[in-house]
């Protein structure tokens, strides 16, 4: 918080109802609400017309405080006598800012929305081989146990690849593949291994650029 030397006669009010919330200090307080320190400094010093509504409507709810009652706690007779003209005004721009709120949650909502059915309508056209030739592949396969299951493989693995190519999620080893043991890419499922000991793969995990979805499950080379 910037060094200032100017009186502040409000720290002890606002302290008080920090200590009535269970905050601890200024910069909790900051934090909690989401404002800067600075805005905080402007309230100890009785400065409350300098401070935007945003940051009066921030704290309100934290500091468990209707809004007309923090603006009368921490103004003073002269701000008070300047803000009593004009209270309808104000109440009007609160419940501007809030209709503003919630267009801006609808707006979201309905973002997110579009987003998913986008991503669903990419994914089915990835998965359309598999969503037109599976139940019929499954139907043979009852038909018929005899079926080997190499021929039905292709119609499950080529549309798999195509959906986690285009996802980005590229597989940590294949299946069978005998490699170093690294705990944070591999599982043991069995036995034990020390740090770059051969083990081998019987589950495929997967990475998505960096990030780790599913650590491959392996077991000690024998």
């Amino acid at each position: 918080m910037p060094n200032c030397q100017c009186p502040m006669p409000n720290t002890q009010k606002l302290q008080d109802l920090m200590q009535q919330v269970g905050i601890s200090s200024f910069k909790a307080l900051s934090r909690a609400a989401g404002v800067s320190e600075r805005q905080l400094l402007r309230l100890r010093q009785g400065k409350l017309e300098q401070m935007r509504l945003d940051v009066l409507l921030k704290l309100s709810p934290v500091l468990k405080m209707p809004l007309n009652e923090l603006i009368t706690t921490f103004s003073t007779v002269e701000l008070l006598q300047q803000k009593a003209a004009p209270t309808q005004e104000l109440l009007e721009e609160i419940a501007d800012l809030r209709k503003e709120y919630q267009r801006s949650q609808l707006q979201l909502e309905q973002q997110r929305e579009i987003l998913l059915q986008e991503f669903q309508q990419s994914s089915l056209q990835l998965l359309e081989s598999l969503l037109l030739q599976w139940p019929t592949a499954a139907q043979k396969a009852q038909e018929n146990p005899q079926l080997a299951a190499v021929k039905i493989v292709p119609l499950v693995q080529k549309p798999l690849e195509k959906l986690l190519q285009a996802w980005g999620v590229e597989a940590i080893a294949p299946v069978g593949a005998e490699l170093p043991y690294n705990p944070q890419l591999h599982q043991l499922i069995k036995g034990t291994a020390q740090l770059g000991e051969i083990v081998k793969v019987r589950y495929t995990g997967y990475l998505q650029g960096e990030k780790l979805l599913h650590r491959a499950k392996v077991s000690p080379f024998e």
